[in-house]
């Protein structure tokens, strides 16, 4: 990952929001003890001022991730977040052919992080957690992957109306259509290939769309972050090159 400043797609004098690439932690956390870089940090000397997390990024995700310049702003933000007052969006590269559409309400245990949730409740019940996907496109490619002889791969726009943490990622494992390149909840065999025949070292997720009322002016605000050369590299070479343009923001 590069040392270039980060993408700002939006700052007023209340919020700024970035482009993260994949592969680069919100903040500083036990799991990646020997990374250096973190958006908090980076994007606070690119500015010049202190920023506050509203939301969280997994660290291979790419997208749109909002901060706060104050805290004030940021409790506030942090409440919409909380209370789904955020419109969220995201693409997908998953296994296999999906539906048309679907809604996946499946409880999920929380994820802790033992520094930043060190203090939470190591007990807690399974939570409600929902996500809606549309299918924007698919593709069979001939190749054997694992048990079949060919490898099938859908393109989803993913909408959580919650926010857990690894939401997307555990809910698509959940209904046997895993993210490609997911180390974590993923298919082992579909993200070799991956790597070997379109040398792709990512995950396929994106946040590509966010909308909230602002805190401060009650003003709409939807951002969108362009896919990075990357991910949309992959959907080229799936034959997916104009399929972004039918997400809906």
């Amino acid at each position: 990952m590069s040392g270039e400043p980060l993408d700002i797609l939006y700052q007023d004098d209340c919020l700024v929001a970035v482009n993260k690439p994949p592969g680069l932690l919100v903040h500083r956390s036990m799991i990646d003890r020997h990374e250096t870089r973190f958006a908090v940090q980076l994007l606070r000397d690119q500015i010049g001022q202190r920023v506050y997390p509203v939301h969280r990024l997994d660290k291979p995700t790419s997208g749109v991730l909002l901060f706060a310049l104050d805290s004030d702003t940021a409790r506030l933000m942090t409440v919409r977040f909380c209370s789904a007052a955020v419109q969220k969006s995201y693409l997908a590269v998953v296994r296999g052919y999906t539906d048309e559409q679907g809604l996946i309400d499946y409880p999920l245990k929380e994820v802790l992080d033992k520094m930043t949730d060190a203090k939470a409740d190591q007990n807690k019940q399974a939570q409600l957690a929902i996500t809606e996907y549309q299918r924007l496109a698919t593709v069979e490619l001939p190749f054997a992957v694992g048990r079949y002889n060919s490898a099938r791969y859908s393109l989803l726009q993913v909408t959580p109306q919650t926010g857990r943490k690894h939401q997307i990622r555990r809910h698509m494992k959940h209904i046997f259509h895993p993210i490609v390149g997911d180390t974590t909840h993923g298919d082992g065999k579909q993200n070799q290939f991956f790597r070997q025949q379109f040398d792709c070292q990512r995950l396929m997720l994106a946040a590509t769309h966010l909308g909230f009322e602002h805190p401060v002016t009650a003003a709409k605000v939807v951002l969108y972050a362009p896919l990075d050369a990357q991910f949309a590299q992959q959907l080229d070479a799936l034959g997916w090159r104009d399929a972004n343009t039918r997400s809906l923001p």
